[in-house]
């Protein structure tokens, strides 16, 4: 028993680091190539059509209710910015303030819920091997075939016999997991954890839980990251279930946004400068996170 060399704990859990070094290694000599004139060309035709819509909102949402139906609009933003967001924000028809913390926390808890669950499931689904796995991850997957709209009246009448309709709970059970969430996990974990790793981690005496914890949830940051990111925004910008479950004294900020449209007008430099005020947050988590995002991109296009 003596003569069998098992590689410890410490020792695989250390090969992960390693093999992220090596991985940016070669990232960075990947982005050692020299770009050409047509590539940055077409970087700044992405980033112009990505950056315009946000300024056509601040250039709506800084000037007047006639700014949009002007033809001889100035193409300049006006002075009316902070007026028009300040007139969100103390709307008592909104009550913005309630529905940012809604969204902030049924999205937080969404996005931590789903990579928890599909991390766990993507691990069983490529790590263990288990009767009718390969069927199961294809019904898991076939169900990103089904539109949500189809089970929003079952749905619907299953929270209101469980009394939840006007409730945020009823906006993040539902979402706890995602299928999407539970396909990328497993492919990403099935080609970047070697099964030696795993083979010598069980050999030496470590459970399937300290397996997990030790080099798959190591190995699944980069992914988990994106996973997490993506997840949040889709939450974040979620309104045709919240607008059906949620009343209105407790909306999500989409929800809230669109109570600032009257019955019979609309002030489009109120409504944008709120749609403004909402991308607020997702811009300082992107700004925050944005190395996580990157990191997570190359670790699934860079395999060590």
């Amino acid at each position: 028993m003596s003569a069998v060399s098992t590689p410890p704990l410490a020792v695989i859990e250390e090969n992960l680091p390693n093999a992220g070094r090596r991985r940016a290694e070669r990232t960075t000599r990947i982005r050692g190539i020299r770009a050409g004139k047509t590539v940055y060309i077409g970087l700044g035709v992405v980033v112009l059509s990505a950056v315009f819509p946000y300024y056509w909102s601040f250039l709506i949402g800084s000037g007047t209710p006639s700014t949009i139906n002007d033809p001889n609009m100035s193409w300049l933003p006006g002075g009316n910015f902070i007026s028009n967001a300040l007139s969100v924000v103390n709307d008592p028809a909104v009550n913005f303030w309630l529905a940012l913390w809604n969204s902030i926390f049924s999205s937080t808890l969404i996005a931590a819920s789903v990579v928890v669950f599909s991390t766990l499931a993507g691990w069983a689904f490529a790590k263990l091997r288990f009767r009718g796995g390969k069927w199961l991850l294809a019904f898991v997957v076939a169900t990103m075939a089904v539109p949500m709209q189809l089970g929003v009246v079952p749905l619907y009448i299953l929270f209101s016999d469980l009394g939840w309709t006007g409730q945020i709970g009823a906006i993040i059970v539902p979402a706890l997991t995602s299928a999407f969430g539970v396909f990328w996990m497993t492919q990403y974990l099935s080609q970047t954890v070697p099964d030696e790793l795993i083979e010598a981690a069980r050999v030496d005496g470590a459970s399937m839980i300290r397996t997990f914890w030790t080099v798959g949830a190591v190995a699944a940051r980069p992914a988990a990251a994106m996973l997490f990111l993506f997840t949040f925004v889709g939450a974040w910008n979620q309104f045709f279930w919240p607008f059906i479950v949620l009343d209105r004294q407790s909306p999500t900020l989409p929800v809230a946004l669109s109570l600032l449209q009257g019955n019979y007008f609309v002030d489009y430099s109120i409504v944008l400068a709120g749609v403004l005020l909402s991308t607020i947050p997702l811009l300082i988590l992107f700004v925050f996170a944005g190395k996580q995002l990157v990191s997570g991109i190359m670790a699934g296009a860079v395999k060590g």
